[in-house]
């Protein structure tokens, strides 16, 4: 069975020899100097940014391909000035990359969401003489969503070039309760932070003016799919009590119908068989595309995780490849 993997992180060493050089926006210091401090150590930086080391792993562990995004959080934490000509500079060394090594390779360029219209002129790059599969944005760019109108040129390119937008955790903008315990990382402040994003692109009406958009959330659905009963139920309850002084937009659908309909999700990070089955009667196999989050995870043990994990032939058949070959385009 074919296997591609999609939230797949790397860097190139002119990206990092440049971005650690440049001042980030205030705000963003204390997770850039954490990412800084571990893309800088040297097993981890080899494993960003050496890529054939990473085809010999793939195939010792039967891997056919992997869709190659920037480590997070991308060009986002600087100065647009700085983050326009970035992200043009990793995608043209990303797309290189995907041509040299075609049907191993896919990727997933970034953008500066700092400057929307600078963003969209990428996507339509990235879709087209790129030709890249979608593209990754991690999450808030200094505190401001993607709900917000002044990214309205950004989805609208994302939507009219049928581009998937990879919403990627970060750790979340009011850092301030997650400072403390490890919290602003994957322990748990990036899936609060990614869930809080998507939920704000359903509630907000966006995906009633972008009903093209697909949007990609890692780890199983960064817990929306457990939630989606009572995400409706109080949803309806706070449409009919609303006032004033807490407006809620009329939505045509309900939160769980646009989550199905223009959502798809990634088993990156979790390799738990219970926790797949209830995204499976969530979503279904056609929403779930494998993910390792390569180099955080373990690659051998997502291997085993889609090999072993009690599934029928269909759903192992969609998770591994076919939901993936549909969402980003790949042959």
């Amino acid at each position: 069975m074919r296997v591609i993997a999609i939230e797949e992180h790397m860097a190139t060493e002119e990206f990092l020899r440049v971005a650690h050089g440049l001042d980030v926006v205030p705000g963003d210091e204390t997770e850039m100097d954490l990412m800084r401090t571990v893309e800088g150590s040297p097993a981890f930086h080899a494993r960003l940014v050496d890529l054939d080391a990473r085809l010999r792993e793939m195939d010792a562990l039967g891997q056919d391909m992997a869709v190659l995004s920037l480590n997070p959080p991308g060009v986002q934490p600087y100065p647009a000035a700085d983050a326009v000509p970035l992200a043009r500079e990793f995608n043209d060394a990303l797309a290189a990359i995907v041509e040299r090594r075609p049907g191993r390779f896919g990727g997933l360029a970034t953008v500066p969401p700092q400057d929307p219209a600078a963003a969209a002129a990428e996507i339509e790059r990235a879709m087209g003489p790129l030709g890249l599969n979608g593209i990754m944005i991690c999450s808030h760019t200094g505190g401001r969503y993607l709900d917000e109108p002044r990214f309205a040129p950004l989805l609208e390119a994302a939507e009219t070039h049928r581009a998937p937008i990879y919403l990627h955790p970060r750790a979340p903008s009011m850092l301030a309760a997650y400072r403390d315990y490890g919290l602003p990382g994957a322990i748990w402040g990036f899936q609060a932070e990614a869930g809080l994003h998507a939920m704000r692109l359903i509630l907000s009406g966006t995906l009633d003016r972008h009903p093209g958009l697909t949007i990609v959330l890692g780890h199983l659905g960064e817990g929306i799919p457990y939630w989606l009963r009572r995400i409706d139920n109080r949803h309806a309850f706070a449409t009919r009590t609303a006032g004033a002084a807490t407006p809620i937009p009329r939505l045509s659908l309900t939160p769980s119908e646009y989550f199905r309909r223009n959502f798809v999700i990634t088993t990156s990070g979790i390799d738990d068989p219970d926790v797949l089955g209830l995204a499976l009667r969530a979503v279904g196999e056609d929403n779930i595309m494998f993910a390792i989050d390569f180099p955080y995870e373990d690659p051998a043990a997502a291997m085993a995780f889609l090999r072993d994990t009690p599934l029928t032939d269909d759903q192992r058949t969609a998770i591994g490849h076919r939901t993936a070959e549909r969402v980003f385009g790949i042959a």
